[in-house]
């Protein structure tokens, strides 16, 4: 009873977790203070997975929404966190192996697998940013598997044929390792941020013993904005001015 009630209260987390990101856009200035940093971020990833044989890396979009929570001693140290909501990893161009159906290894033959691996991932980063806007940021990122399957693919009878294998029952649910990264925070405008990252795997993917040395790397390069900030800044100074404002009193007539 209490793993069915855990398993549903994960799957609404992950069914609200999208839902999220279209809110954030709408209430971002109330996310937003002098010692929190709210955004959206979003790019490239560039995955592979180690120990197995590949041709290259699979690549794939990533978004997500961020919080840079600032220390009030020192506002240059901050935890970076948040979740990509849309994080796919894998591998590129595996050999074909057998699916135990005659027609379908008869038909991938001689083609290729990409195998596509769809997390929800969740770093705590400890980062710290300098005084020319450059930081650095290193900690644990752990994820939560959504969706995994092996994408066959090969031309029959002169026609492209694509094949999804589902994989998912026979991978760890949860993924966990270390991320580093490295950025520039620009301080005009929109205060956009660009911040190349990667993830060390260090739990093994595939359940069993047969392949204990499989673990996801993975290259992100992204950018991103804050939500909502001008307008927090332009609300707090408004109240600050209320706050000071020198009420005069009228004139007699």
């Amino acid at each position: 009873m209490k793993k069915g009630l855990f398993l549903l209260s994960t799957f609404f987390c992950i069914a609200s977790a999208q839902s999220q990101v279209l809110i954030s856009l709408i209430f971002g200035d109330k996310l937003n203070s002098p010692f929190l940093e709210f955004g959206l971020d979003g790019g490239l990833n560039f995955s592979t997975i180690s120990n197995l044989e590949t041709s290259g890396t699979e690549m794939g979009f990533n978004l997500g929404f961020y919080f840079d929570i600032k220390s009030k001693k020192n506002p240059a140290w901050m935890i970076n966190t948040g979740v990509i909501v849309k994080s796919p990893m894998g591998a590129h161009g595996l050999p074909v192996y057998s699916l135990n159906d005659a027609n379908l290894d008869n038909t991938f033959a001689g083609g290729s697998v990409d195998r596509e691996i769809r997390y929800f991932n969740v770093p705590i980063l400890i980062k710290y940013q300098f005084k020319n806007n450059i930081y650095l940021k290193a900690g644990p990122q752990a994820g939560l598997l959504a969706k995994a399957f092996d994408k066959f693919k090969n031309e029959y009878n002169k026609e492209d044929v694509v094949y999804k294998y589902n994989i998912r029952d026979k991978l760890h649910v949860i993924d966990a390792g270390i991320a580093v990264g490295a950025g520039y925070h620009m301080n005009v405008g929109n205060g956009l941020n660009i911040t190349v990252q990667y993830y060390y795997g260090l739990v093994p993917l595939m359940k069993g013993d047969s392949s204990p040395d499989q673990y996801n790397r993975s290259l992100y390069v992204t950018a991103g904005i804050p939500i909502g900030k001008g307008k927090a800044a332009k609300k707090r100074a408004k109240e600050e001015e209320e706050k000071y404002k020198v009420i005069l009193p009228e004139s007699p007539k």
